[in-house]
């Protein structure tokens, strides 16, 4: 089990860390079932005994990377409530969503773990942190929905936005994603308020049965 957690000497730190960038190159080169631990240690500088005093398996040190982006993944996701007792989404200003500077300063990371094996790894353990904290730390009050399907529906939504990002090669800046997160969650309704979507189907439909 990684020890990052327990272990804060410098030497010890240093060799995780340089265990973990060693994976990152490996995986940007080959599937993450073809990496070998003597393959780790020796593009690390370090022996198979260091190895071994910090992860038992190389699962281990591959959750360890995970891990240690998704605690800066939180912490830029709650950016826009951490200093608040209440706040609306629809009134979120652009500059206070931190989720997409994350991304964008971690884009080695997330660009060679997305075209990887273990991509459904890696969004497994985004969505469960993510879900974890929603429903530890926010409460929506009012309305009828279901509180939990709105969470799954609202992280289903923000991942597939992020995933889209980086498969598209960052196409936009970060701040340009941030407004249109801003704007999306704008255009969604609040309690109260009705948001109606012009259709074109029936037009369409009458068309083509004309043609």
């Amino acid at each position: 089990m990684p020890q990052s957690a327990v272990k804060r000497d410098p030497r010890i730190v240093r060799s995780m860390t340089a265990m973990r960038s060693a994976l990152l190159q490996l995986m940007s080169r080959k599937p993450f079932a073809a990496i070998t631990i003597t393959e780790i240690v020796g593009l690390a500088g370090y022996n198979r005994g260091t190895f071994y005093a910090n992860y038992t398996t190389k699962e281990d040190l591959l959750e360890d990377m995970i891990g240690e982006k998704i605690n800066d993944l939180l912490q830029s996701f709650r950016a826009p409530y951490a200093q608040v007792n209440e706040f609306s989404p629809h009134e979120l200003h652009a500059n206070s969503v931190m989720i997409f500077n994350h991304i964008a300063r971690n884009a080695d990371f997330y660009t060679i773990l997305t075209k990887s094996d273990v991509l459904p790894a890696l969004r497994k353990k985004m969505f469960a942190s993510l879900k974890n904290i929603l429903t530890e730390e926010l409460s929506f009050e009012g309305g009828d929905v279901d509180q939990e399907l709105m969470f799954i529906y609202s992280l289903n939504a923000l991942l597939g936005l992020i995933f889209y990002w980086i498969e598209s090669g960052y196409a936009h800046p970060p701040a340009y994603m941030q407004e249109q997160l801003v704007k999306i969650l704008n255009h969604m309704p609040s309690p109260g308020k009705k948001l109606g979507v012009r259709t074109q189907a029936v037009s369409k439909n009458l068309h083509e049965k004309r043609g």
